[in-house]
C-alpha cells in the first residue's frame, strides 16, 4: 500500500460543528493527554476559547467517529489493493467518503462474500454475455448471442439459461453500485412507509401492541418511541413488520444509471435485470440499512430523553445538612423507620404498623421526634406512601409539631441499592428494608450523593431503555453523572466511594484508595493532602483538585471551585488590595472591587479570571436550586378520588417524546400529552417541562379500570395556567443550568396555533396516547 497518510479530523469537525479550529485542536490535544471533559470545560477555557461541555462532548464523539472511519478506510484500501483492483478513480472516491455507509457501499463489490448466483454465472463463463447486454448495442439478437455460451458441462443447457445467468451478473453489478444504493436508500427513507400487522396466532390476544395490529406510517416522520415500540412488538413475536415504497421510480433510476437504451434489442434483458436487482438484492439490503439507520436515530433520541431526565433528577434541590427521619412505607411488613444525622450517618431504626397498631406507631414516631429532633420526614412514594404521609401529618398536627417538613420522596431504585454489594458493605448488620429507608432519607438530604450509588437505569426515568444500544446508553448516562458530580463539587471528607469515583480523573479504584487513606489517617486537612494518597499522581491531582471541597481547611480556597494552580494568583489579588487572602475569600464587596485586566497573562485570561472572581464572592456555593417541599391535596389520595375538572399540583416524574408523566399523589402517574403541555405548539416536551418540575394540572379524564389519568397543563380559562416551578429533591429535579450543562433551551413565547398535527383533529387522533404510549395515530 502507498505511504501512510496524515490524518487530522479537526478541520472537518470545526466545519461541521461550526466551531473555531483552534478550539477543536486544543480539545483534541487535551483529550489525548487524558483530560476529562469537565476539567477542560472549567479550567482550560483560554485554550479552547471557552467551549462548553456540550460542545466538547460533540467534538469528542465526532472525533471518535472520524477516527474509526479512517481506520476502516485504511482497511478497505489495503484489501482492494491486495486484490489488484484499486484504480486511481476508486481510491479517490474512497478517500472522499465522509460516512461509514458510503465507504461500505464502495467496498461492497470487492468484499469477500458467500457464493452468489452472479458468481456461479461468472464461473460458467457468462460475464462476456453480461457485458454485451450492458452495452445495449443496436445490432444483434439476445438469443442468438446467447447460443455461443451454451455448454452442458458448465450447466448452461440453452440460450435462455445463458441469458438468465448474464442477467444475474448484471443484477449484482446494479445492486453493488454505490450511487444506486445511496439513491435507493434515500428513496426508501423519504417516500417509504412502515407497515405492521399482527401475526395470525396472536390475532385474538390482547397485548400492549394492539394499536399496531394494522398500522402504517411514513418512515420520514415516525417518532423514535413508535419505531422502538414497533420493533419490540416484532421481536416479541406479536407483529409482522415491513418497509414498503414504490418500486418503479427506483427501477427507472437504476436503468438511468446504466444508460438504458430503449431502442436496443438488448433493452428488455437489461430491464429484467434491473427489476430483479431491485426486488431480490437491493430492496432487502437497503431495507436492512434503513432499519439500522432508524434504530440508530431512535436509540439516540431515547438516550437523549433518558439523559435529560437523569440530569434533572441528579441536580435536584437538596435539603442539605439537616437530620431526617426516613420512612419506607409498607402494609403487611410495616413501615421501616430510620433516623440519619445531618451528615447522613445512620442513628436508629424501628418498624411501625399505623393500620394495625396505630397508638404504638404514634409513640414510636414521637420518640424519634423527641430524641433526634429531625428537621424533615422523608416518606417513600411507593405502596401505602400516601396513607403513611397522612398518618404522619395528622400526628404532627395533633402534637403541634407542624414545623417538621414532610416530603414524599421518589423511591425508584432504593430497593436496588439496598440489595447491592455497596449497601451490604455500608450496613452489613442491617436488614435490606432498613437500608432502603436509609437511602430514602439520604436521597432527601442530597439526591446526587445518594443516586450515584444506583445504576441510572434503575431510577425509572428512561424511555425504552432496554431496547436501545446498551453501550450507547451506558456511555451517555456515565457522561451525565460525571457532568453533574463535577458541576456541583464533592466534599472530600464525607463523600462515598461511588460519589468520588465520578470526580474528574479519579475513578472507582482510586476512590477506594482515597476512602482507605481517610479512614486510616483521618480527615483531609487540605487539598494538598490528596498527594499523599497512594497512586494519586500529579496528573490526577490536576484533574480532580478543583472539583473537591474541604470545608474545614485552613485555606478557604480549598472549599471553593478555584483550582490550586491559581492560588498564587488569588494571593496576588489579596496583596494588591492590602488584605489577607482569608479576608478576601467570601467578601463580595472586596472581590467586586478587583479589576481583572491587570491579571491577564501566563495562560490566564478573562474567562478564568471571571470564574475566580465569582468564587471569591460566594465560595463553595451549591449551584442547585433551593429546597421547596411539594404539596398534594389531602382529599385526593386514591385513583377513585380523582375527578375530571380538578386542578391539582403534581410533580413531573418522567418526560418522553409524547408528553410528561405527573405524580398527583394517588400511586398512579397521569399523562400530560404533548398537545396538552402548553398553550402554544410544543415540538419537544423538554422545551417546556422536565422531570421534577412542580406543575399545576387539570384532570381531563380518569379510567379507573385501566388505571389511566389524562391531564392538561393548558390554560382552561383566564384563571387557570400551568405553572412551572423548581421542584424539591424528594421526587424530582432542579431546573436546568447554563454554561454547557444545560439541555435544549426552552421556548420563549408561543408560535400562534402551531403547525397542523397538534390542532383539534390531531388531538382527537392522538387521544389514545394519553392512555397508551403505544397507541397509533392512523390505521
Amino acid at each position: 500500500m502507498s505511504e501512510k497518510r496524515s490524518f487530522d479530523p479537526s478541520p472537518t469537525i470545526a466545519q461541521e460543528l461550526n466551531l473555531p479550529l483552534s478550539g477543536v485542536r486544543a480539545v483534541a490535544k487535551l483529550l489525548d493527554e487524558s483530560a476529562t471533559v469537565p476539567f477542560i470545560a472549567r479550567y482550560r477555557k483560554e485554550m479552547t476559547g471557552s467551549l462548553d461541555e456540550v460542545q466538547i462532548r460533540a467534538i469528542e464523539e465526532r472525533r471518535g467517529y472520524l477516527t474509526d472511519l479512517e481506520k476502516r478506510r485504511d482497511t478497505v484500501l489495503e484489501s482492494i489493493e491486495s486484490q489488484g483492483k484499486l484504480t486511481e478513480e476508486l481510491k479517490k472516491s474512497i478517500l472522499e467518503c465522509t460516512t461509514k455507509t458510503a465507504l461500505e457501499d464502495l467496498y461492497l463489490p470487492y468484499k469477500p462474500k458467500r457464493r452468489t448466483r452472479a458468481m456461479i454465472a461468472k464461473e460458467r463463463g457468462l460475464e462476456p454475455l453480461a457485458d454485451l447486454l450492458a452495452s445495449q448495442t443496436m445490432d444483434g439478437d439476445p438469443l442468438s448471442a446467447a447460443e455461443a455460451y451454451i455448454n452442458a458441462e458448465k450447466e448452461v443447457p440453452d440460450a435462455e439459461a445463458a441469458l438468465a445467468g448474464a442477467r444475474d451478473i448484471l443484477a449484482e453489478r446494479m445492486a453493488e453500485d454505490a450511487e444506486v444504493r445511496a439513491t435507493c436508500r434515500k428513496h426508501l427513507m423519504e417516500t417509504g412507509e412502515v407497515q405492521t400487522e399482527v401475526l395470525e396466532d396472536k390475532k385474538e390476544e390482547r397485548t400492549k401492541f394492539e394499536q399496531y395490529y394494522d398500522y402504517n406510517e411514513p418512515l420520514a416522520g415516525i417518532p423514535s418511541h413508535r419505531f422502538l415500540a414497533i420493533r419490540r412488538g416484532e421481536r416479541e413475536g406479536v407483529l409482522k413488520v415491513k418497509l414498503t415504497c414504490e418500486s418503479e421510480p427506483m427501477v427507472r433510476a437504476i436503468l438511468g444509471k446504466f444508460n438504458h437504451q430503449a431502442a436496443s434489442p438488448f433493452a428488455e434483458q437489461v430491464d429484467q435485470a434491473a427489476r430483479d436487482s431491485y426486488q431480490r438484492l437491493l430492496l432487502p439490503s437497503v431495507e436492512t440499512d434503513v432499519r439500522l439507520d432508524l434504530k440508530t436515530r431512535s436509540d439516540e433520541e431515547a438516550v437523549k430523553v433518558f439523559a435529560e431526565n437523569l440530569r434533572s433528577i441528579l441536580l435536584a434541590a437538596p435539603l442539605g445538612g439537616r437530620s431526617v427521619l426516613g420512612i419506607d412505607p409498607g402494609i403487611r411488613t410495616g413501615c421501616k423507620c430510620v433516623v440519619v444525622d445531618s451528615t447522613g450517618k445512620f442513628l436508629a431504626h424501628d418498624t411501625i404498623y399505623p393500620d394495625r397498631h396505630k397508638q404504638a406507631a404514634e409513640q414510636t414516631v414521637l420518640s424519634f421526634l423527641v430524641k433526634y429532633k429531625p428537621f424533615a420526614i422523608a416518606i417513600g412514594n411507593g405502596t401505602a406512601g400516601r396513607e403513611t404521609e397522612q398518618f404522619v401529618r395528622r400526628l404532627l398536627k395533633e402534637t403541634n409539631q407542624q414545623n417538621v417538613v414532610v416530603v414524599s420522596v421518589n423511591e425508584s431504585g432504593a430497593s436496588v441499592y439496598s440489595a447491592s454489594d455497596l449497601a451490604r458493605e455500608e450496613f452489613p448488620e442491617l436488614d435490606v428494608s432498613i437500608r432502603g429507608s436509609i437511602s430514602i432519607a439520604r436521597r432527601l438530604q442530597d439526591p446526587l450523593a445518594e443516586l450515584v450509588k444506583i445504576d441510572p437505569q434503575s431510577i425509572g426515568v428512561g424511555q425504552y431503555q432496554h431496547d436501545v444500544l446498551q453501550t450507547l446508553l451506558h456511555r451517555k448516562l456515565d457522561e451525565v453523572v460525571e457532568s453533574c458530580v463535577n458541576f456541583v463539587g464533592v466534599e472530600l471528607n464525607t463523600a462515598s466511594a461511588p460519589l468520588l469515583s465520578h470526580v474528574s480523573g479519579i475513578g472507582p479504584t482510586l476512590a477506594k484508595k482515597i476512602i482507605k487513606h481517610r479512614d486510616k489517617n483521618g480527615a483531609f486537612r487540605s487539598r494538598n493532602d490528596l498527594r499523599k494518597v497512594s497512586g494519586l499522581g500529579p496528573k490526577t491531582f490536576e484533574q480532580a483538585a478543583g472539583f473537591l471541597r474541604i470545608a474545614t481547611s485552613e485555606n478557604p480556597l480549598d472549599n471553593s471551585a478555584v483550582h490550586p494552580e491559581r492560588y498564587d494568583l488569588v494571593e496576588r489579588m489579596a496583596e494588591d488590595l492590602g488584605v489577607a487572602m482569608q479576608e478576601l475569600v467570601g467578601n463580595e464587596k472586596l472581590a467586586g472591587s478587583i479589576q481583572l485586566q491587570p491579571y491577564v497573562g501566563d495562560g490566564v485570561g478573562l474567562p478564568t479570571l471571571q470564574d475566580i472572581l465569582d468564587e471569591l464572592k460566594k465560595p463553595g456555593r451549591d449551584p442547585r436550586e433551593s429546597f421547596e417541599p411539594p404539596k398534594f391535596r389531602d382529599d385526593v389520595m386514591e385513583l377513585t378520588d380523582v375527578q375530571p375538572g380538578m386542578e391539582l399540583e403534581g410533580i413531573v416524574t418522567n418526560v418522553t417524546q409524547f408528553g410528561a408523566f405527573v405524580d398527583i399523589g394517588v400511586h398512579q402517574d397521569g399523562l400530560v400529552h404533548i398537545s396538552e403541555l402548553a398553550d402554544h405548539y410544543v415540538k419537544d416536551p423538554h422545551d417546556v417541562v422536565k422531570s421534577g418540575d412542580k406543575l399545576t394540572v387539570r384532570v381531563l379524564d380518569v379510567d379507573v379500570e385501566r388505571k389511566r389519568i389524562s391531564l392538561s397543563a393548558r390554560k382552561e380559562s383566564e384563571g387557570f395556567r400551568g405553572k412551572r416551578q423548581p421542584a424539591p429533591s424528594g421526587s424530582g429535579q432542579a431546573p436546568r443550568h447554563d454554561g454547557g450543562f444545560s439541555g435544549p433551551k426552552r421556548s420563549k413565547g408561543g408560535f400562534g396555533g402551531g403547525p397542523k398535527g397538534q390542532g383539534a383533529k390531531a388531538k382527537k387522533e392522538e387521544a389514545e396516547l394519553t392512555y397508551n404510549p403505544f397507541a397509533k395515530l392512523k390505521r
